[in-house]
């Protein structure tokens, strides 16, 4: 029996894919549940699984853009493996019998274990392209040239529309991190002791920006059409580096949970985006962002919105640095912060006074543990 492969749909707006990368060659031997190959959308990295165990005939090349529900390839259950592959099934059988130890989760970025697309070396011919037609001189100087992704094409698209669509603007301010970490190094032991998960800096971020969009709800406003929404509640989405590129799930309910609710979904989602197990679900509906480029070691940026969202909170690099305090030059561990916001719904004022009341929670954590202002 022939059982047909369909392009699976990553979501409900979404139309065309790409086929990134096959995982298995074209008439080999899989066995069900095998991963075939990845596919790529706009938002999100998908999967195809096979359905039963059979002779694979791949219908689509790498790098190729295909409509949802197309048939990718086919699985011809009534093969059977030959000698060859039979060996190397035994052989993979043994292998995950016994597990390794999974090393311990980082939300540092990683390199990806799955193959790049194929780079290929080109040297433009003057005999066949001219220079209007080229970014680059026409000598004999090698370059590489690689397709761009369907996930680089939509942000490309989505970036420019958000500098020609909104009024973006951005406000900084400067946090001192001193009691923060003095907290971390209290009570990290017993935090992760009792909950199971890491006490890091997002979650006093997030319960900041959670308490400051309760005294400045135009900072979490959408507009739509020639109305502005007002949700009255907080579903914050997170920047995290997956190995596709930058992806924004959501922690839903934000303003509702605890530190260590808001440290163990972090966690979760930033598991999911390294596996590439997030689904549409988890990357929309999100009413505010916080970025994070000081993993990276940026120092000050001006982070783009996230549309429809109006605000962006863009964190940095914690720096010791020579501060005035009561008239005397110490040394503080500080940190820049940013908010790009929409200026057609969020006045200067507000931003301004948004930001400055993440600086204070931030600075004195207790308001954000005691819930007093």
């Amino acid at each position: 029996m022939i059982i047909e492969m369909q392009v699976p749909s990553p979501g409900e707006s979404i139309t065309e894919v790409e086929i990134v990368e096959w995982l298995k060659p074209d008439g080999s031997y899989v066995h069900k549940d095998d991963a075939l190959c990845e596919i790529e959308s706009e938002k999100v990295t998908l999967t195809l699984h096979a359905e039963e165990s059979g002779r694979l005939k791949i219908l689509v090349e790498e790098k190729t853009t295909v409509k949802v529900s197309e048939v990718a390839c086919t699985i011809d259950t009534d093969a059977t493996p030959d000698e060859s592959e039979q060996t190397q099934s035994e052989h993979v059988e043994e292998s995950v019998s016994e597990p390794s130890p999974e090393p311990e989760p980082s939300v540092s970025p990683e390199k990806s274990s799955v193959a790049k697309p194929t780079q290929q070396v080109v040297k433009p011919a003057p005999t066949k392209a001219s220079a209007s037609e080229s970014v680059f001189p026409l000598d004999s100087r090698p370059v590489k040239r690689e397709k761009m992704t369907q996930l680089r094409k939509k942000v490309s698209e989505r970036l420019v529309a958000v500098k020609n669509q909104t009024a973006m603007l951005t406000t900084f301010n400067e946090v001192d991190m001193t009691r923060i970490k003095e907290i971390r190094a209290e009570y990290r032991d017993r935090f992760e002791e009792q909950h199971g998960v890491r006490l890091g800096l997002m979650s006093f971020f997030v319960r900041a920006v959670c308490e400051a969009l309760a005294e400045f709800p135009s900072a979490g406003a959408i507009i739509d059409g020639d109305e502005i929404i007002f949700p009255e509640y907080v579903d914050v989405g997170i920047a995290v580096s997956a190995k596709k590129g930058l992806v924004v799930p959501v922690v839903r309910n934000a303003h509702a949970m605890t530190f260590a609710q808001i440290e163990r979904t972090i966690a979760n989602l930033a598991q999911m985006a390294r596996e590439n197990k997030l689904t549409m679900d988890h990357l929309t509906g999100g009413t505010f962002t916080i970025t994070n480029g000081g993993v990276f070691g940026s120092l000050l940026s001006t982070p783009i919105l996230n549309p429809p969202q109006s605000a962006i909170l863009g964190m940095h690099t914690i720096q010791d640095r020579p501060v005035a305090i009561d008239g005397q030059v110490v040394i503080r561990p500080m940190m820049y912060i940013a908010l790009s916001y929409d200026h057609r719904i969020i006045d200067g004022k507000e931003s301004v006074g948004f930001l400055k009341r993440v600086r204070e929670f931030l600075e004195d954590p207790l308001k954000l543990l005691l819930g007093v202002g």
